[in-house]
């Protein structure tokens, strides 16, 4: 997965209502634009855009341009004329989560607006193997988004292709793999973003900008027992940690015994041995607050935990890097080098 440094407020895309769109405005021979009364779209297939694409007023690019459709936007196809479909487009911003909406009133959001646009590069419910073209498309421009040289809305154009195939494509096998994905990809931009904050170096993680855990949550509730479901819950353990230690012994215990339980939860998970690793890093950490306030007990049991956690991530997984990397930090600590802090030997 990516992760990527931007900073781009990702925000949860509006559900397109079927029956409460706008028509556009009709345009004059002169050019004055007539307002016409709102009117019930036709029922029709959704479909979305791969590429940034005009709307027109007319099956016709020497036609008024309406406005543009961007990548991954949600549509509803109302008719088709040769190569050209006319569509109820949702192309305004995303819609706001509920945690970041004012406290006093609410954001006016446009109605979603009517036009024509070409017909290519566009993937509709029908498309054959759309959910494959999707996700696809989808990491194409993930990937863009973690090169310095993509375009700057590359994270959010993916988290929005992976919607759409959730959406789109109910019955698809890759339906978990999108929905783990786009949660992803606003948790990562979250994440970046909460680090900028000052409130990233409080010690307690009530003080800190939480991620908003909505979508990892539903990502374990209706795809329980999977490798995704894993993954989201090793995300959720952010929201729970400390932000800056400050040498308080309580913060690396306590992380530690998230890191474990996260391991005895998902014993064959993705990201199990990370979080054997990590608690093993804790561990040793504790230790050396301990020793340097003068806890040898708790020195030695922190010692002999991280010893053990060790030990079990050599057993369970023999040739990963987590297992050798766990290796080092122990021996570090057998050899009295300090693993945390600043070296004063």
């Amino acid at each position: 997965m990516i992760f990527p440094v931007m900073k781009l407020r990702i925000l949860t895309p509006r559900s397109l209502a079927l029956g409460l769109a706008l028509a556009c405005a009709a345009v004059s021979a002169q050019g004055q634009k007539k307002q016409q009364q709102p009117v019930k779209p036709m029922a029709g297939p959704r479909a979305t855009a791969l590429r940034i694409t005009w709307l027109y007023i007319s099956p016709d690019t020497g036609a008024q341009k309406v406005d543009r459709v961007q990548i991954g936007r949600e549509m509803v196809v109302a008719e088709k004329s040769g190569p050209w479909i006319r569509v109820y487009a949702n192309t305004d911003i995303e819609e706001e989560h509920q945690s970041d909406a004012p406290i006093f009133g609410s954001n006016e959001t446009p109605p979603p607006i009517s036009g024509w646009m070409q017909a290519k590069g566009v993937v509709v419910e029908d498309t054959p193997n759309g959910d494959q073209v999707l996700m696809g498309e989808a990491a194409n421009q993930e990937a863009l988004a973690s090169d310095p040289r993509g375009p700057a809305n590359a994270a959010r154009s993916a988290r929005l292709l992976y919607r759409r195939l959730v959406e789109m494509f109910p019955k698809s096998p890759l339906i978990a793999q999108a929905a783990w994905r786009a949660a992803d990809i606003l948790w990562q931009i979250q994440k970046a973003d909460a680090s900028t904050r000052p409130s990233a170096k409080e010690r307690d993680a009530y003080l800190r900008d939480q991620m908003d855990e909505d979508e990892l949550k539903k990502v374990i509730k209706y795809y329980p027992h999977t490798r995704e479901a894993d993954l989201a819950a090793f995300e959720l353990i952010d929201n729970k940690l400390c932000g800056d230690w400050q040498g308080s012994p309580k913060c690396p215990e306590k992380e530690s015994e998230y890191y474990e339980k996260y391991a005895s939860e998902h014993p064959d998970g993705p990201r199990t041995a990370q979080a054997l690793y990590l608690a093993v890093y804790r561990q040793a950490a504790l230790a050396d607050m301990e020793a340097s306030d003068g806890n040898d007990k708790k020195k030695d049991d922190a010692h002999n935990r991280a010893r053990d956690l060790a030990a079990r991530l050599k057993d369970k997984f023999p040739q990963s890097d987590f297992t050798w990397r766990a290796a080092a930090l122990v021996y570090k600590l057998d050899q009295g080098v300090p693993v945390y802090g600043i070296d004063q030997e």
